[in-house]
C-alpha cells in the first residue's frame, strides 16, 4: 500500500500531494510498526498489573472494595 504525502509551500501557498517514495513509505511503515509495538507493550503491562493485583487480593482473601477501605 502506498500512502500519499502532502507538501505545502508557504512562499507560494501551493499544496502538492504526491505518492510517497519507497524510502518515505518504508520510514512510515517502520514508524507505524514501532507505534503498534509500543502500544502492545503498554497493554501487556496494564494486563500484567491487573493480574498481579487480582492474585494478591486472592492471596489476602479480600475483595478490591475491601482493599480500598484498608487504604483509606
Amino acid at each position: 500500500m502506498t500512502n500519499e504525502i502532502g507538501i505545502y509551500d508557504h512562499t507560494t501557498g501551493e499544496m502538492v500531494i504526491r505518492e510517497m517514495t519507497k524510502d518515505e513509505q518504508k520510514l512510515r511503515d517502520d514508524e507505524v510498526a514501532a507505534f503498534h509495538a509500543a502500544d502492545a507493550e503498554k497493554v501487556e503491562a496494564r494486563l500484567k498489573a491487573e493480574i498481579d493485583k487480582a492474585a494478591l487480593l486472592a492471596k489476602l482473601g479480600i475483595t478490591a472494595d475491601e482493599a480500598k477501605l484498608l487504604l483509606q
